[in-house]
């Protein structure tokens, strides 16, 4: 408990993304209004009682567009990082145990040819083919998730190749993969969860860019991004359609990062020792 109190970031940014996944959560089983049904009569309705973040322009109340949101955004960004965790760390552990050689390179090389194509650009070329939607915005953005996990794996694994209870794995007769597993993961699981909170952050930005330009979750599922786009044209005589989600997106990407810096407070040892 005195590990939580000492970070100073760690508890408003448990608090901001526990509101926004308890938001999301709520609306799989429960929202205000329903976000499908158009309610052409109360469009561009200003706060009030019964709709406390107005209506957009097709009378849909915006706190519900906004929690069905959130979940979309969540459900796109988390498979997005699963995806990039799940091919990542084993290309960083496999280029880290045979460091220097032929598929070490291979590796690292193809992390730069990804890493010069922006999440973006690799969605437009995926939409290209099959079309925008929010499984092809996963796909965009977990493909440029790989090397960022294989990159950070790779880096904290080759300081830890070194040393010498690694070498006494390897006297004993196990090999590299084992040695990967047993001993190397384990001890570098620490970054990678602080990197993925703060790619789960980026996720979200990404997901709501990709919606912003029509790329991402298609009508009628509702998306942060896309409700910016659409109030855009409006925002001079009704500037809550883009208030909202502006602040719903950097309320839980801002708790995100701060759960991310207080989780490396807390599991980074350097910093510990040098609190203690």
């Amino acid at each position: 408990m005195t590990m939580f109190l000492h970070s100073r970031t760690l508890i408003p940014g448990m608090v901001l993304t526990v509101l926004f996944a308890g938001a999301a959560l709520i609306s799989l089983v429960w929202v205000p209004y329903d976000t499908t049904v158009l309610d052409i009569a109360n469009k561009i309705k200003s706060p009030s009682w019964a709709h406390p973040f107005g209506t957009d322009q097709f009378g849909r109340d915006i706190l519900s567009m906004i929690m069905v949101g959130a979940r979309t955004s969540i459900a796109v960004a988390l498979v997005a990082v699963g995806i990039g965790m799940v091919a990542g760390v084993p290309l960083g552990l496999a280029a880290a145990a045979r460091r220097g050689g032929m598929l070490d390179e291979f590796i690292m090389r193809m992390n730069d040819l990804v890493f010069a194509f922006p999440s973006l650009l690799i969605a437009v070329m995926i939409t290209a083919v099959f079309g925008a939607s929010a499984l092809n915005a996963i796909i965009a953005i977990g493909i440029f998730n790989i090397p960022v996990f294989a990159r950070l794996t790779r880096g904290a694994a080759l300081s830890l190749w070194s040393r010498e209870y690694i070498m006494a794995a390897r006297v004993a007769g196990k090999g590299a993969a084992r040695i990967s597993l047993e001993h190397i993961l384990p001890n570098v699981a620490n970054l990678l969860i602080v990197q993925g909170t703060i790619q789960f952050s980026l996720g979200i930005l990404a997901e709501a860019g990709l919606s912003y330009v029509g790329l991402g979750a298609q009508p009628p599922v509702a998306s942060w991004g896309r409700m910016l786009a659409d109030s855009q044209t409006m925002i001079s005589f009704a500037p809550h359609l883009a208030l909202f989600p502006g602040l719903a997106i950097l309320l839980t990407v801002l708790g995100l990062n701060l759960l991310g810096d207080g989780l490396r407070d807390i599991l980074d040892p350097k910093l510990r020792r040098a609190r203690t």
